[in-house]
């Protein structure tokens, strides 16, 4: 039983820091409603009020597989400024990460039609490690529960014009200690930075009640290679989207999201499926948000 604890504590960890396995932070194959999290550029770009919820199972049928919760927020102030809020907690086994962050954003026009905007991301991760319930006696790392907070910045900027976007943004800075398996010995080590850059173009057609939008999200991390995602999705009359997504020589997304009470309300679910060796053990992954605009 120990063996088996200690192995679902391994695959645990190697999900949030190794590349063979999985992502090394958290994931959503809804990215597109998550800006927040990655880019604090966003904040106030839409000139509205929002507030998204979140929710993800990422391989279901799997012990201990990572669970996500999530909560962004953000409006504009005026005058160019704009602030966010997110509060994002995933779980991985007997790890948890709870991360919450505060963004705020400045537009700088660049044309009638098209604006830059700078963000700053300011916040901090508590994360848990329940070690108890791995009963292991015999690794000093793991003989304690570990309760700890890290401090951290990021920064973005966020290109938006009449049919275009382009992100790029770094969420958090500082290289904050964590756990990581080393040839099976658990060891400290630091959160690598992410690098994110991505961009989409809304192409319109038959009267403007069809909008088809690819995009792509490329997720770049020291060591590791490189995170590419790549959607295709339809809009007709702003009412219902859905699309595809692939993140190459990693998992198939199909997607839908639906307008309720006329705009104020959008309900999205996502069905993802691994093509890594993952899906022989349940590598299928199930998502949904609930986006509300004022």
């Amino acid at each position: 039983m120990k063996n088996i604890k200690y192995i679902l504590f391994v695959i645990g960890f190697s999900l949030l820091t190794t590349k063979g396995i999985a992502q090394q932070d958290f994931h959503f194959s809804l990215y597109k409603y998550n800006m927040n999290a990655i880019n604090p550029a966003y904040a106030g770009s839409n000139k509205t009020f929002e507030a998204t919820l979140g929710a993800r199972s990422q391989w279901t049928g799997i012990e201990g597989s990572p669970e996500t919760l999530s909560l962004n927020a953000n409006s504009y102030l005026g005058r160019g400024l704009g602030i966010g809020f997110n509060a994002i907690v995933d779980k991985v086994y007997v790890q948890s990460e709870t991360h919450l962050y505060a963004d705020f954003s400045y537009r700088i026009p660049l044309s009638k039609t098209t604006n830059l905007y700078a963000g700053l991301k300011v916040g901090g991760t508590f994360l848990n490690v329940d070690a108890e319930k791995l009963e292991i006696d015999d690794d000093p790392l793991l003989s304690e529960n570990v309760n700890t907070f890290n401090p951290n910045v990021g920064v973005g900027f966020y290109v938006k014009g009449e049919n275009y976007h382009i992100t790029l943004s770094t969420p958090a800075f500082l290289k904050n200690r964590r756990l990581e398996d080393e040839k099976v010995s658990f060891a400290a080590t630091s959160d690598k930075i992410h690098v994110f850059l991505g961009g989409g173009y809304d192409y319109f057609f038959r009267n403007r009640e069809w909008v088809f939008t690819p995009s792509v999200m490329m997720k770049m991390v020291t060591g590791s290679p490189i995170s590419v995602d790549v959607t295709t999705a339809f809009e007709f009359r702003e009412r219902m989207e859905f699309g595809v997504n692939y993140r190459i020589d990693e998992s198939f997304t199909g997607f839908i999201t639906s307008n309720v009470f006329g705009d104020k309300l959008k309900i999205g679910y996502a069905f993802e499926y691994a093509t890594t060796p993952i899906q022989k053990y349940g590598g299928t992954s199930h998502e949904i948000v609930l986006k509300f605009s004022m």
